[in-house]
């Protein structure tokens, strides 16, 4: 049998180019190799957008729709949403009866969140209930399907400890060797900044998303940070230090033409706007294929439903298995 592979991403709405160089290439090479489950967080989501829920059930479709898009298949892939599967509710409930208030407090990825709502953007927030939580939620996530292992980023690793340790301290507590302690699976993705030269995300305005058009694409890349020292077309220039064009061309450009790029910029015979048009021009051609996948699902958005609803059946099943057993285990009347 294969191992369990539970991986998902918060519903955001549509995804942009780093989701989908750090993770769903991912994604797709690992469902020929694993019994993947993804799903779409929508509980997640509510830990900080509890106020913002209009937009919520589009925001799903979307993510599943650029899944769909870039290659997630749900003949090979169990494609799910969270809070369709009240189970995983239940089984947070036992987790947290057993996990200690400092390995929650601790944990980096609630840390991560708390930084975030305390600045200018998260309008001061204080932690709510929910996401002091949301290690625990995160762990009932991965612990109801018995993951074996949960794909990460090397800067996740330490996120996955939280799920470990409640899994060992589980089967510790009720005598059996039930859970899978999830190991983090790391991948070797490529990253990708945003046109600023910050982090990559939709909140900043500064992403290309999938389901960009070729013209709102090649006018973003335009928009891209490039060597500051150089004032003139013929300046020789450092790609180097170029904060942004010169490292999409290193993820989306051939070897060959990596090196004519950065040859020509140091020789000051590549101007930095012929050089975004031609880089516009690689990043189109690299999502034509799955832009046209998503526009087929974005006309038919029945077949997305169908899809979320036979993925969360099948997880669903699944989970009733795994809950049975945890209710046996705790002794559940």
């Amino acid at each position: 049998m294969k191992e369990i592979i539970v991986s998902g991403m918060r519903s955001t709405g549509k995804l942009h180019l780093g989701h989908y160089l750090g993770v769903i290439q991912n994604w797709v090479q690992l469902q020929d190799k694993y019994d993947c489950y993804f799903f779409v967080a929508d509980w997640h989501a509510l830990t900080t957008k509890y106020d913002k829920t209009d937009d919520l059930r589009q925001n799903i479709l979307d993510v599943v729709m650029d899944w769909l898009a870039c290659g997630i298949d749900p003949k090979k892939s169990v494609i799910y949403v969270q809070s369709l599967i009240p189970e995983i509710a239940e089984l947070n409930i036992y987790l947290g009866m057993i996990t200690p208030q400092n390995w929650v407090e601790r944990d980096p990825c609630l840390k991560d969140m708390a930084k975030i709502l305390k600045t200018k953007e998260g309008q001061g927030q204080q932690i709510n209930y929910g996401l002091m939580g949301y290690p625990v939620l995160m762990s009932a996530d991965i612990m109801m399907f018995n993951a074996n292992c949960v794909p990460v980023g090397s800067d996740q690793v330490a996120h996955i400890e939280i799920t470990r340790d409640i899994s060992r301290r589980f089967n510790n507590i009720y005598g059996e060797e039930f859970f899978h302690e999830a190991k983090p699976l790391l991948n070797n993705c490529s990253l990708i900044c945003g046109l600023d030269g910050n982090k990559m995300g939709k909140s900043f305005n500064n992403d290309i998303k999938i389901s960009d058009s070729a013209e709102v694409t090649a006018k973003k890349v335009m928009s891209a940070i490039t060597d500051r020292s150089r004032l003139r077309k013929d300046d020789p220039g450092h790609p180097d230090e170029c904060e942004v064009a010169f490292k999409y061309w290193t993820i989306f450009g051939e070897e060959e033409e990596i090196q004519t790029v950065k040859c020509e910029c140091e020789k000051g015979l590549r101007g930095c706007a012929q050089c975004k048009r031609q880089l516009g021009e690689k990043i189109n051609a690299r999502l034509s294929e799955i832009r046209e996948r998503r526009r087929y699902y974005e006309q038919n958005p029945q077949e997305v439903e169908r899809i979320i609803e036979e993925g969360s059946a099948k997880a669903r099943a699944k989970a009733q298995e795994i809950l049975k057993e945890v209710r046996r285990l705790v002794k559940m009347y």
